[in-house]
């Protein structure tokens, strides 16, 4: 790979760029499509799978094929009238509503890390190390995703280098990169301390009982407790926290990380904040991406409205 490869690679997404790639695969290969294509072709493409792939799905797709043209230095035939008006149509057609990750209430946190807690002291008495590891691991990447309101690649991108922990007083943490820091400018996000549910001191637990001193903050750990030297893997949050869970009493079908940020967003907006504020915290930099997190509360202006007493008339 020449240095000019390695440049243009990075400035794409290693989610985007798996995606992009098995996108085109499809269209290419399990299709039986030709690059470059024409309009007609997408078009045909996109109904053939109209009702089997959600429109997200299709609309990846369609994001996929123009920026192979584009890259290639072909003409975008996403763009072409026929296929807007066929993805319009299934858009009609078949009407999607988008699956959201049911947000982790406040109540479920507390129950899930008591468990957690009490995995960890009973781990501690009998001197299995391999379970404690895993509580304080846990209770930590909880805690953090919730109270940062991190997606599961960031909490995965955290290293010990960029944190700055102080015991009673808060944590500092930079990321060089995100999804939502779309110009790789790197971000500084702060959490304080807590009386309950702590982040701060969860870290410090964990980075304490593992010995961590570099590298990637959560790791995988084998049965005999030693601590792996990679990062976890995005796509390991999900069932973590899942049986994480279901070992608190919890149905957890479905949760996803998406759960931890869904969790924080809807706890923040039912405690008062507003919504600039929350978007600058979690780093959403339009209303409607916010708005996605925000579970709203059902008949919350009809709740304010029977607070208040009636007055008698005269």
């Amino acid at each position: 790979m020449t240095e000019l490869d390695r440049y243009l690679q990075a400035a794409t997404r290693d989610n985007t760029r798996r995606s992009y790639r098995a996108a085109i695969e499809h269209f290419e290969v399990t299709w039986g499509g030709f690059l470059p294509a024409t309009a007609d072709s997408v078009a045909r493409y996109l109904v053939d799978h109209a009702g089997t792939l959600s429109i997200n799905t299709l609309k990846l797709r369609l994001s996929a094929l123009a920026q192979w043209h584009s890259s290639q230095g072909f003409a975008d035939p996403t763009k072409a009238p026929v296929v807007r008006k066929v993805f319009k149509g299934i858009r009609a057609l078949h009407p999607y509503q988008e699956k959201q990750a049911e947000p982790l209430q406040l109540r479920h946190l507390e129950q899930v890390i008591e468990v957690l807690h009490q995995e960890a002291a009973n781990a501690k008495s009998s001197n299995d190390r391999p379970a404690l590891l895993r509580a304080r691991r846990d209770t930590a990447l909880i805690l953090l995703g919730f109270w940062r309101g991190f997606r599961s690649d960031e909490l995965c991108r955290v290293r010990i280098e960029h944190v700055q922990a102080h015991a009673g007083s808060g944590i500092s943490l930079y990321l060089p990169r995100s999804k939502g820091d779309r110009e790789n400018l790197g971000k500084t996000y702060q959490t304080p301390a807590l009386q309950r549910l702590c982040p701060v001191q969860a870290y410090i637990d964990w980075i304490n009982e593992a010995a961590l001193v570099r590298g990637p903050v959560f790791r995988g750990i084998d049965r005999w407790g030693h601590v792996g030297e990679e990062g976890l893997h995005a796509n390991s949050v999900i069932p973590l926290l899942r049986q994480a869970l279901e070992r608190a009493g919890i149905a957890a079908d479905h949760y996803t990380s998406h759960s931890l940020r869904r969790g924080f967003a809807s706890w923040a907006h039912q405690s008062g904040w507003d919504l600039k504020s929350l978007m600058s915290y979690v780093g959403w930099k339009d209303m409607k991406s916010a708005m996605r997190y925000v579970e709203a509360t059902p008949f919350f202006g009809i709740e304010r409205l029977e607070e208040k007493p009636v007055e008698s008339a005269d």
